[in-house]
């Protein structure tokens, strides 16, 4: 601090900037304020910063003092700073000379006593419920023997082995631990993240997913269970699409995720006994109602054994049923010779009869009428085969009378034919004749259009084209060498000459400048 004097002033009081007095009173305050315990309420916050650190104010019914939570201190708070929460905070008072401002820099942040706990938690308790995540409908029911069963616990804890030690005893069935923090600071990111992770799985991936969720605490106050009653924990529970059953604390610890969950357990031990059944009572079980069954088959079997033999006691014997056809068989086989003399009889009958019908005088009269039917049809084919020559001789007539005509009809559409002949030669030639002074005219501009884009008029401008000794245009001098005959021609003839420097072409250039194979000649037009 700085001492100056001035002559000139009326007073004898020192002089100081005001970064000096600043700083002094900053110094005072840390000095006088380095360690204090402040119970207020949290007014104004709004979650950390993008820096990490969080702003905000305490407040009681007179005073407030602005706060402020560095990002280091804030990554290990056990509990999340809430709007209109009652908190008791340490740390050190400081001032920001920036604004002339006084603020408390807070490194220890706890609830004002488990009462503002409890109202905190009623108070969420009421708006997770007032969203549905409490329902009972939306409660799932746990499988009766599962697979694999999901474990979202501290690995180190003694809760773990009491849950693997049960269930090994009671059914032994393949568990899939996810170890997470169960107490401080991201404690219950972790626990929601596991509940995420297990639903995430795909049911026939490399890591089976569960039948089953089971997340387990062991006891503690009601700050080391606080992690489960985070909203995010809550949330996940009740989106889980796997089964699960709440296991934090002891019997009479309540958190709101036992709410959401859909069975709660008392213990964690509780839970495993919940998740799976007793082996043993299974297999007792199983084998008494083997028993039961075995014990129904006998007496079913017993009974359809007395039925069937009262069934054959009300059936006839073989040789009641066997009497009635015997005796129609043999009143058959007695009957059959004399069946097969009286068919002998009826058929020599039958043959009498049509042999009576079959005399000479029967067939000569029915030759007879055979032969006046045959000679009847031969009239009638020998009138009809008359009147068809009448017809054709008829045609063949006329025939000749339009032949003897057809002379004088032809030379008629003779002279007309060439009449129409001669008609259409004039319209060809007069159609040739436009035709070819089209084809003139359009040649003519073609040949003009050709005369306007030939090279030879660019000659005419003072412009050469060099030509090597075969004759091939050079348009780059690297494709000349010294001592080479070449041909330059002007607008109005060529004249030779010999180069006295150059380089050799490239291969690539002097396969460029081959001479492309000449074009098939044109016929003329005309």
């Amino acid at each position: 601090m700085s001492n100056l004097f001035d002559s000139d002033s009326p007073t004898n009081l020192a002089e100081y900037s005001v970064s000096e007095l600043s700083g002094s009173i900053k110094r005072t305050v840390e000095t006088a304020f380095d360690q204090v315990r402040v119970r207020g309420e949290i007014s104004g916050y709004r979650g950390p910063h993008s820096s990490g650190h969080a702003y905000f104010a305490l407040k009681d019914d007179r005073a407030r003092i602005d706060a402020v939570i560095w990002k280091g201190t804030f990554s290990r708070l056990k509990f999340r700073p809430e709007e209109g929460m009652e908190v008791i905070a340490t740390g050190k008072v400081t001032t920001f000379p920036g604004s002339s401002k006084y603020q408390i820099v807070i490194e220890t942040l706890e609830p004002a006593g488990a009462g503002a706990l409890m109202a905190l938690i009623e108070e969420r308790k009421r708006k997770l419920g007032a969203e549905g995540l409490f329902d009972a409908a939306r409660k799932k029911r746990l499988p009766f023997m599962p697979h694999v069963i999901g474990v979202v616990t501290s690995p180190t804890g003694a809760v773990i082995r009491d849950i693997l030690h049960r269930i090994s005893d009671r059914f032994p069935v393949h568990v899939i631990v996810w170890p997470v923090k169960v107490q401080g600071d991201g404690s219950g990111e972790e626990v929601a993240n596991a509940i995420r992770g297990f639903n995430a799985l795909e049911p026939a991936g490399a890591i089976p997913r569960p039948d089953v969720l089971i997340v387990a605490r062991g006891g503690g106050s009601l700050e080391d269970l606080w992690s489960f009653n985070d909203e995010i924990v809550v949330r996940a529970a009740a989106e889980s699409r796997i089964p699960l059953i709440s296991a934090v604390g002891h019997e009479t610890d309540w958190t709101l995720i036992d709410y959401a969950a859909d069975v709660r357990a008392p213990t964690p031990t509780g839970a495993a006994e919940i998740a799976v059944p007793v082996k043993a009572e299974l297999e007792a079980q199983a084998a008494a109602l083997a028993a039961r069954l075995q014990g129904c088959m006998n007496r079913q079997m017993d009974q359809r054994r007395q039925s069937v033999r009262g069934l054959m006691r009300a059936l006839p014997s073989l040789d009641q049923l066997l009497a009635l056809p015997r005796r129609r068989f043999d009143e058959a086989a007695a009957g059959l010779g004399r069946g097969l003399e009286l068919n002998t009889i009826n058929k020599r009958r039958g043959f009498e009869r049509i042999a009576s019908h079959l005399r000479p005088d029967v067939l000569s009269n029915r030759i007879a009428e055979r032969r006046q039917l045959l000679s009847e049809r031969m009239a009638r084919a020998e009138r009809t085969v008359e009147r068809l020559l009448d017809r054709s001789k008829s045609r063949i007539d006329r025939a000749e009378a339009i032949l003897a005509s057809l002379p004088a009809r032809l030379k008629t559409h003779t002279d007309r034919s060439r009449e129409r002949i001669g008609n259409l030669s004039r319209h060809a030639d007069t159609a040739i004749r436009h035709q070819l002074t089209r084809a003139r005219a359009e040649l003519s501009a073609q040949d003009r259009v050709l005369q306007s884009l030939s090279y030879k008029n660019v000659l005419k401008r003072g412009y050469a084209v060099i030509r090597d000794e075969d004759n091939r245009p050079v348009s780059q001098a690297s494709a000349l060498s010294a001592g080479m005959g070449i041909a330059i021609e002007f607008a109005d003839g060529r004249v030779g000459a010999m180069t006295t420097e150059g380089g050799s072409a490239p291969a690539s250039a002097k396969k460029r400048n081959a001479k492309p194979p000449e074009p098939p000649k044109q016929g003329s037009l005309f």
